[in-house]
């Protein structure tokens, strides 16, 4: 059996972990640069603000104290997740993440009520000692998991705990009650298809002809069918198969023209892209690197041009990338411009075990080849033990247009020590230290 971990509201939970007072109040996160809201409490949702919704439009509820916006805190939420793995993986035979904020386990052996009570358990353990709050879901495929992680979130027979056994009546009921659209892998666009051919549940597409969909649509909507009936075509780890190619870009706060700002930020997403190779264990043969200017402002010059620089060999040597990055910044920058975005794709990667040296390939000798891993290790290492960006190549401007504008940001209580909580007691007073309180410095 697979079960699927999903927890709730992860962003805001992550929030309000660390301030217990958000409890019960409409909170939203926003996007990079505090664009729109990318993530809302069951409060917020409540008030009718759907998701996408642009944050200067609810900037006057803001005011008025009616709702709570703080900027997207990455790095927490990605060391509350890392938590939260942590403990699956002690108490399951397997984990895959799917997302931040969604991981596969591995559920095999159990009998029906040791799984439900092994069910119940996960979902208390994260929250006890975590703070986050989980759905749990159990079914015999992803597809299935998906849908009854689903249903022990939504409906209120099944609170945060659902063990789907698909060939049953109770399965059958409640994928009859699930739009097509909400199955796992079904577009909005197949979503319409489907229903144009009768398909409207979730359960009238397991009842489908598999063969048929197959051939009007592809194998992976048959897949899909099949899953639904509880025919495994997924195996754990399937959905970690290495990316065929690895963007790193980001909108910046504001526009900029200066070529050292953008190098800047080019030199940023390319040791990010490097460190991404290095771990799913893929080298790279070529770069491109992109610039975009608004275009959300007509009224400026345009100019949104891309480059792919090719590599001396398969590299994953942050060096390496970062002189073939900077090579294409030079070749494709052009002053005059206010330029928004800029990032670095790795492109043709290649598993790092198999590699094969084309007659174009630099050589390089085997004592380089063990110097350059011997220091990229150290440095992935350190700034995975020290903290993201511990160790870096070029040191970036404290205050560079690049930067993410986050006026909202919750300090990063987990992973820097100046952000650490701080907790004060009655003894405090003496030193004119308001008593009894917890909270950031």
């Amino acid at each position: 059996m697979i079960g699927l971990v999903d927890c709730n509201n992860f962003y805001v939970s992550c929030e309000r972990v660390f301030n217990p007072k958000l409890k019960g109040r409409p909170v939203g996160i926003m996007s990079n640069n505090d664009g729109c809201i990318i993530a809302r409490s069951n409060e917020l949702k409540a008030l009718g603000i759907e998701m996408g919704t642009p944050a200067h439009l609810v900037r006057h509820q803001v005011e008025r104290g009616e709702i709570i916006l703080y900027s997207s805190n990455y790095e927490l939420y990605g060391d509350m997740s890392h938590r939260v793995q942590s403990i699956l993986e002690e108490e399951t035979a397997g984990v895959e993440p799917y997302s931040i904020d969604e991981m596969f386990v591995r559920m095999d052996g159990f009998e029906p009520e040791a799984l439900l009570h092994h069910a119940k358990g996960l979902r208390w353990k994260v929250g006890r000692y975590t703070g986050i709050p989980v759905c749990v879901g159990v079914a015999a495929t992803h597809t299935l998991a998906k849908l009854a992680n689903r249903i022990a979130k939504k409906h209120p027979g099944y609170p945060g705990v659902c063990i789907l056994h698909a060939d049953t009546a109770e399965a059958r009921a409640l994928l009859q009650q699930i739009d097509v659209g909400d199955v796992w892998g079904v577009g909005r666009r197949l979503t319409e298809r489907l229903q144009v051919m009768g398909i409207k549940t979730a359960w009238d597409l397991r009842e489908a002809d598999a063969k048929r969909l197959r051939r009007k649509f592809s194998v992976n909507m048959e897949r899909t069918v099949l899953e639904l009936r509880g025919i495994s075509c997924l195996e754990m780890n399937d959905l970690a198969e290495p990316k065929k190619r690895i963007m790193t870009s980001r909108s910046f706060g504001r526009s900029t023209g200066n070529l050292s700002d953008l190098a800047g930020a080019i030199r940023h997403h390319a040791q990010r892209g490097a460190e991404k190779l290095r771990a799913q264990k893929s080298l790279a043969r070529a770069v491109l690197v992109f610039l975009k200017t608004d275009r959300f402002r007509p009224d400026q010059p345009q100019y949104s041009p891309s480059v792919v620089v090719e590599l001396e060999r398969p590299t994953q040597d942050t060096r390496e990338i970062l002189h073939a990055a900077s090579e294409g910044l030079n070749r494709i920058y052009r002053p005059k411009y206010g330029y928004k975005k800029a990032g670095v794709m790795m492109l043709d990667l290649t598993d790092q075990h198999r590699q094969q040296l084309s007659l174009m390939d630099t050589p390089q000798t085997e004592e380089d080849r063990q110097r350059s891993q011997k220091l990229m290790a150290t440095m992935d290492e350190l700034n995975e033990k020290m903290g993201k960006g511990t160790v870096r190549l070029g040191l970036p401007e404290k205050h560079a247009p690049w930067h993410l504008r986050c006026a909202h940001r919750s300090p990063r209580y987990t992973t820097q020590w100046g952000e650490l909580m701080r907790a004060y007691t009655d003894e405090g007073s003496a030193n004119g230290v308001k008593p009894n309180m917890i909270g950031p410095k």
